[in-house]
């Protein structure tokens, strides 16, 4: 009775109608490009800037890691571990500032793009990450500082956690190895000097 309702291209797309949403540049795209930024922390931590889903608020992130930690499901040593390492890196480069990447305030880095999501949410993996407690912490330093280290000098890809977080995966077992191997290690030293006295 209205074929002209049911078929032809008005179906998917209404002339008369806006669009839904629109997409644009992220902040570190915006910084790879040589661009400026006009957000304050505040807004970049309530998640009141251009971005993902999910990525974007940094206080419902936090508010994340919190029930993960509580529920002991996420490691708080890989989340510090990951905060502490990409601070450290992000401070050396705002030492240099050589760009706008490295310009960029290293809190900022924290809040701003995947980092923060990635760090509570995909590094705390309680099957790909590192199982033991000094694993832990290595896996999540090596983690921030990889993660500042390909934001900045990446120019085909302005973020970096997803790499970041791939990679040290792949040497998660080897950490947790090597942790493993000092501990018997210091055990047969241990053991070795107790025969001596006895």
């Amino acid at each position: 009775a209205y074929p002209t309702y049911m078929s032809g291209n008005k179906v998917w797309v209404s002339e008369a109608s806006n669009l839904d949403a629109i997409s644009g540049e992220t902040i570190l795209g915006t910084l790879a490009a040589g661009g400026n930024i006009n957000y304050g922390f505040l807004e970049m931590f309530q998640g009141s800037i251009p971005g993902s889903i999910a990525e974007t608020s940094a206080l419902f992130v936090l508010i994340g890691a919190v029930i993960l930690i509580v529920t002991g499901v996420g490691s708080w040593r890989i989340m510090l571990g990951s905060i502490l390492g990409a601070g450290f890196v992000g401070y050396l480069f705002n030492l240099w500032g050589a760009n706008a990447l490295m310009s960029f305030s290293w809190v900022n880095h924290l809040v701003v793009g995947g980092f923060a999501f990635g760090v509570v949410f995909m590094a705390t993996d309680p099957v790909s990450a590192a199982q033991t407690n000094k694993g832990k912490w290595v896996y999540g330093i090596l983690v921030g500082m990889f993660c500042i280290l390909i934001r900045v000098f990446n120019p085909a890809y302005p973020e970096g956690v997803m790499l970041a977080i791939l990679l040290m995966n792949v040497f998660a077992p080897t950490i947790d190895h090597y942790v493993i191997q000092g501990n018997i290690n210091r055990r047969k030293k241990r053991w070795a000097s107790a025969l001596k006295t006895i």
